[in-house]
């Protein structure tokens, strides 16, 4: 054989030898190698070295569900088993211990295994709204892991399978739990502000501007556009912060995503600001966006219509202002314990009667009676309704600032809902034109 021959032999064996050197060492290096439960094992240790790694501990705003409820931010300090929990989920924004574990299973989770505040949003007879009884605020206890990302740590939800996020937490984030509740206040407006409200938006060339309906208890809004023939809406989950809100999921203003708005206290207004002229600001308005001729319905020479207040379904609507409520809850104080108001009556084009408004009470307490005429302001379309006297000659001083409301002399603004509450009659809303307040009533 030819020494050229030989040679060739020779670096192909080496060549091959090299190959499966390597090879080895990558089948031995592979972290494939390791046996699922060692994976995990691994996993379970690098997730417990993270949770107790960080000074402060971590802050997660939990948004349940944000197709009905908004954020809870709690904080969190692991250590052993045990963790260190506050929340802001009601006034009582202390920290408190219990004990948590990683467990393994099909993945790796973090499970709060004793009570503590986040057991709140899990719990299904802890409900905001009827609509949510036995669901409770739709929470979880138990997180599947599912690695890091710039320092945060990635869970997913056992039940919904919602991405939940661990960020580190400072100091502050401890004590600012409380600051978040101050701003609810905020979010919800006091009674000097106008009861309209609305999401404007600016995309750096056009604005546009949607009805703001916001619901304390379930922390949600939704954002209805006010332009015939649009359909878009912005429904958000809504987390307070020490400066203004969170929302969830973000406001999509052109091409950029706006989630965070900070408060202004002089005028009211939650201000979103993104790059290059956009924003996004939910603000008052004086009277609705876009008024309606639902009233007319209730102008003579048309058929007898009913709306009633009945407090064993509307007390707690959350179309009410608080200065309705705040009305009720005087007139009930006043009375008798067994006495309440039970329902405030708005009859229309009543045959002989004509129109008038009734308030009838529990405990055998008489219904009173106050007729009065309408007629209506057709360039601000709301309906007035003047004194035709009192069934039995003298106004009621019980009633006297409940019933000055309804009869405004700049009239009530009339409005059929789209919601519906408890049963699947017609909302409707009475505002006044000249003043905070505002009550709901079912069409019958």
């Amino acid at each position: 054989m030819k020494l050229k021959t030989i040679i060739n032999y020779l670096f192909i064996a080496v060549l091959a030898m090299q190959l499966v050197s390597c090879d080895n060492k990558e089948t031995l290096d592979s972290p494939f190698n390791a046996t699922p439960t060692e994976r995990l094992n691994a996993q379970q240790k690098e997730l417990n070295d993270m949770l107790e790694s960080s000074e402060f501990g971590w802050k997660a705003v939990y948004y349940t569900d944000t197709t009905q409820l908004g954020g809870f931010t709690h904080v969190f300090k692991f250590k052993d088993g045990k963790v260190d929990m506050a929340s802001d989920f009601d006034d009582d924004t202390a920290v408190y211990s219990s004990e948590y574990s990683i467990d393994l299973g099909s993945t790796v989770s973090l499970v709060f295994t004793t009570k503590n505040r986040i057991h709140l949003l899990s719990d299904s007879n802890n409900y905001p709204v009827a609509a949510l009884r036995g669901k409770g605020y739709k929470g979880d206890f138990q997180f599947l892991y599912y690695g890091q990302e710039n320092g945060q740590i990635i869970f997913k939800t056992n039940r919904s399978f919602e991405e939940l996020r661990f960020v580190k937490a400072t100091a502050s984030d401890w004590t600012d739990l409380a600051k978040n509740r101050l701003m609810i206040a905020n979010v919800v407006g006091a009674t000097t502000r106008p009861l309209f409200r609305l999401l404007e938006t600016n995309d750096g060339t056009k604005t546009s501007q949607f009805d703001f309906n916001f619901t304390a208890e379930t922390r949600y809004a939704v954002a209805n556009s006010i332009e015939t023939g649009s359909s878009m809406s912005y429904n958000m989950g809504i987390a307070y912060t020490p400066t203004g809100i969170l929302v969830s999921p973000a406001v999509k203003v052109g091409n950029q995503q706006l989630a965070a708005f900070t408060y202004d206290a002089a005028t009211g207004n939650f201000i979103a600001t993104g790059t290059a002229g956009v924003t996004a600001t939910i603000k008052y308005s004086n009277k609705p966006l876009v008024l309606t001729d639902d009233y007319k319905v209730l102008l003579a020479g048309n058929p007898r219509t009913i709306y009633a207040y009945i407090a064993a379904f509307l007390a707690t609507a959350p179309s009410n202002s608080l200065l309705c409520n705040s009305l009720l809850n005087t007139i009930n104080a006043s009375l008798p314990s067994t006495q309440k108001v039970n329902r405030v009556s708005f009859y229309f084009n009543d045959g002989a009667n004509g129109s008038y408004i009734s308030y009838s009470f529990t405990g055998g307490k008489s219904t009173l009676y106050h007729f009065v005429t309408v007629t209506e302001d057709p360039v601000n379309k709301t309906i007035i309704l003047k004194d035709d006297g009192w069934l039995g000659g003298s106004e009621p001083t019980l009633l006297k600032d409940l019933d000055k409301q309804l009869l405004d002399p700049k009239g009530l603004y009339v409005k059929k809902e789209s919601f519906k509450i408890a049963y699947s009659n017609t909302i409707y809303t009475l505002t006044t034109a000249s003043n905070n307040f505002r009550i709901t009533t079912y069409g019958l």
